[in-house]
């Protein structure tokens, strides 16, 4: 995940920041609306670390993000060899 997609999955992602970084208030959330840099300056405003320990957090942080979802999406399958018992109603066999 890069730093464009952190803004077009923001809605989704906020969530994750919050319990990331918990001393993130909504009124910070709202005000980084999606953008790297902002939520860098965020997180350092409010935990006093350098910006460059705060990039760091914040790429593996996304690194997760991205292969969480994409976990997420490779583990969804169909099974489509569902057969029927036809003398019981609603069985799978």
């Amino acid at each position: 995940m890069n730093k464009d997609t952190l803004k077009g999955e923001w809605k989704q992602l906020r969530g994750s920041v919050k319990q990331k970084w918990a001393d993130l208030t909504d009124d910070d959330l709202a005000h980084v609306d999606g953008s790297f840099d902002k939520l860098v300056g965020k997180i350092q405003e409010r935990y006093g670390h350098l910006k460059d320990e705060v990039e760091t957090q914040v790429n593996e942080w996304l690194s997760k993000a991205h292969h969480d979802d994409k976990r997420v999406d490779d583990d969804v399958t169909v099974n489509t060899n569902t057969t029927v018992d036809p003398t019981t109603p609603d069985s799978k066999v």
